[in-house]
């Protein structure tokens, strides 16, 4: 009897239990939810620029050029089919007209749209082009940016693979063309792939976009795996913040990729320190040159970098960084302008009370108390913080018997240094200055002698007011 009233109560309080955590858990679920960010695999889009001007009649290792270049699309697609977050297009361009009596330079279609369960099509409208006419590349290019969607996400990368056995013939300029879609955010860096190109010609498409030299059949099948592979695999990244030592200790700062080419923005990331103690790994199309800008104060640049597709690259750049704290009792709060040493360009605007975090070195400080205070190669060391402490203002009240032009000096080994001047158009007002000896100068609007000038002297103690009547 015990035994069976102990499981009626042990049941009857895991049900209470559940009744009462039930609701709890719900409530939750959208919370811890929310928390975890959410990985989102990008949709790429391909556009396929294909050559199909009459020079593709050229014969070719074992066939014309036209011919194998057909194969060889046409067997990579079928290795594309089933592959999830892929859209691809094909644009042609020298197929509609002839090149006689006269050749077209807007000869280029987008012959089939963007879609996921299009390859079909593409092989099939594939089989009745035939070479006819010129090659305008910049042409068809230009119109490649009116081909991609929208995008409605930030998870879109738009690629153009050009394949192609020659070079502009319509006097338009290609590289202007892909540089201003890249500077658009349109597309990434496009990719040219040559079949079979004159040697001479191929410094001319290295401005458009990363070229690859189809030499034989074999390397422009290669060359096709290689550059989807770079369109559709993460490429990841770790940024090492080192310190003095060498140590990738440094972390909590924005760093922003450029387009180097393009000069656009391409990725901003906080740097993090992961939960191993490592930089964490972020994901960089390894499409084009880099810079990377690391906006500590000052900030940290770093050109030319250049990802291997597919692997982890490590990034590293020295930003060894310590810290300065501004203090200062009482309610004012003056800001400081902080400069490197020597240099007069504003670095950094920082306000006492608080602390902020420089790279190693030295700088130069310019308080905006009155009078100002400057503090000339205060020493910033790695993971240390500089304390620069300076006394509490207070305040002089000064009452005039009539408006008229004013200015208060402090005394500086006997010698008058000017700090600030009054409103001439009040007869009243309140001055926030350091600890000091000061003078102020006064003379009444309507009264046309310097005789007439005005002279207190006072002196400022920190936090202490002081009533300077000039009458």
């Amino acid at each position: 009897m015990t035994k069976i009233n102990f499981k009626f109560q042990i049941s009857n309080f895991k049900r209470l239990l559940l009744k009462q955590l039930l609701p709890i858990v719900f409530f939750l679920l959208p919370v811890i939810s929310s928390a975890q960010p959410k990985q989102t695999k990008p949709l790429t889009r391909i556009e396929f620029v294909f050559d199909a001007s009459f020079s593709m009649f050229g014969q070719w290792q074992s066939g014309m050029k036209m011919d194998i270049a057909k194969k060889m699309l046409g067997e990579f697609l079928d290795s594309m089919q089933g592959k999830d977050n892929i859209e691809i297009a094909l644009r042609c361009y020298g197929h509609q007209h002839a090149l006689r009596p006269e050749r077209d330079c807007k000869d280029t279609k987008l012959e089939v749209t963007f879609g996921k369960n299009n390859i079909a099509a593409i092989k099939n409208r594939l089989k009745t082009i035939m070479p006819k006419g010129t090659t305008p590349i910049a042409y068809s290019l230009e119109q490649c940016g009116n081909d991609f969607p929208t995008a409605t996400s930030a998870y879109v990368r738009n690629i153009i693979i050009l394949i192609t056995d020659g070079i502009e013939e319509c006097d338009g300029d290609p590289c202007a063309v892909s540089l201003a879609l890249q500077k658009k955010g349109i597309v990434l860096k496009p990719f040219i792939i040559g079949i079979g190109l004159d040697q001479s010609y191929l410094s001319q498409f290295a401005c458009i976009g990363k070229f690859y030299d189809a030499s034989s059949e074999s390397t422009f099948k290669n060359i096709l795996n290689i550059v989807v592979s770079q369109a559709l695999n993460n490429t990841t990244a770790q940024v090492n913040l080192n310190d003095i030592a060498g140590r990738p200790t440094e972390t909590d700062v924005d760093m922003t990729f450029y387009d180097e080419q393009a000069g656009v923005i391409r990725y901003n990331y906080m740097h993090t320190i992961g939960n191993k103690g490592v930089p964490d790994t972020v994901v960089i199309d390894p499409i084009g040159t880099y810079k990377m800008v690391v906006h500590t104060i000052p900030e940290v640049e770093k050109k030319g970098i250049v990802l291997i597709p597919g692997i982890h690259n490590i990034i590293a750049v020295d930003a060894a960084q310590g810290y300065i704290t501004l203090k200062m009792g009482g309610n004012v709060s003056p800001t400081c302008i902080v400069r490197k040493k020597g240099e007069m360009q504003t670095l950094h605007i920082q306000q006492f009370n608080s602390t902020e975090k420089y790279l190693i070195g030295k700088y130069d400080l310019e308080i905006l108390t009155l009078p100002r205070i400057k503090l000339d190669k205060v020493d910033v060391s790695q993971s240390k913080t500089t304390t620069v402490e300076i006394p509490q203002s207070g305040n002089v009240s000064i009452s005039k018997p009539s408006e008229g032009p004013g200015s208060i000096y402090v005394e500086e080994n006997n010698k008058m240094v000017f700090v600030c001047n009054l409103n001439e158009n009040v007869k009243q007002e309140t001055v926030v200055l350091q600890p000091g000896r000061y003078r102020v100068e006064y003379r009444p609007k309507n009264a046309r002698e310097s005789i007439y000038t005005i002279e207190k002297m006072f002196k400022i103690e920190s936090g202490v007011s002081v009533s300077v009547k000039l009458y």
